[in-house]
């Protein structure tokens, strides 16, 4: 599997990487956020920007991850505005959304940025193009929450994402029983050794699926999340605990 580096961090080999989102709806709790992660363990950060109030102004986003990028010059930067067709806090213009990542990944600010796979394949490929010729990696996501689609269905979203052009294909599906997360981490193993040629994200979410955050890495997922302060989404474990696991885990797996 090919695998990416960023700032020194090697997504795909060795132990899972570390993602910390930042939820502040403000800058004073942005940077209090980021304050608490100067002596945390972990890997990238990512900013979660459709908490951030003043996010429909584009110097102001900017200003902001430049401050980010000040604080934790050797930690990458992800950026994310989460639809609310996706579990974010704020409805937004599909035009508007597009525009601000296009504009995130042509600031020079940011090292990756999250696009959502189901806005339209047109829209997808036009803002990776512009993401690439600025040397930033594209996260591609999907979140179902509502339910686990089948073992082929996850494949088939995952794959998708690769086939246009993603960096780092990703998925988080919500479990109804124990079975959907065995579906999660079987989707998630054939996709790695089968069909990926870049490093993939999965998980299940809410606390059934919590053990998808430890255990992923062992079937194939890259990256996991975990929380500082605040959560970003349904069963986020506190990142010194997940660091402490991954770390117990990753040795018995060497």
């Amino acid at each position: 599997m090919k695998t990416i580096t960023i700032k020194n961090i090697e997504i795909g080999k060795g132990a899972p990487k570390i993602i910390v989102p930042l939820v502040g709806k403000t800058e004073e709790e942005l940077l209090e956020e980021i304050t608490y992660l100067q002596d945390i363990d972990f890997d990238v950060l990512e900013w979660r920007a459709d908490h951030y109030c003043h996010v429909d102004n584009p110097d102001s986003v900017k200003a902001m991850a430049k401050k980010m990028a000040d604080l934790l010059p050797n930690k990458p930067i992800l950026f994310t505005f989460r639809t609310a067709n996706e579990g974010g806090v704020k409805p937004w213009p599909l035009s508007a959304y597009v525009e601000l990542n296009k504009t995130m990944a042509s600031s020079g600010l940011v090292d990756l940025i999250d696009v959502e796979v189901f806005i339209g394949d047109s829209y997808v490929k036009e803002i990776i193009d512009v993401a690439h010729k600025n040397n930033v990696f594209v996260v591609a996501s999907n979140h179902d929450f509502e339910k686990t689609p089948t073992k082929s269905g996850i494949i088939y979203r995952l794959r998708k994402m690769q086939d246009l052009g993603a960096d780092i294909p990703k998925i988080a599906v919500m479990p109804k029983k124990t079975e959907d997360v065995l579906t999660l981490l079987a989707a998630t193993t054939e996709m790695n050794e089968m069909y990926a040629t870049k490093p993939i994200i999965t998980m299940s979410m809410a606390g059934l699926g919590a053990i998808s955050r430890i255990a992923g890495t062992i079937f194939g997922s890259a990256m996991t999340f975990g929380a500082a302060k605040n959560a970003s989404a349904p069963g986020q474990l506190d990142v010194k605990q997940l660091r402490y696991i991954l770390d117990v885990l990753y040795r018995c797996k060497q």
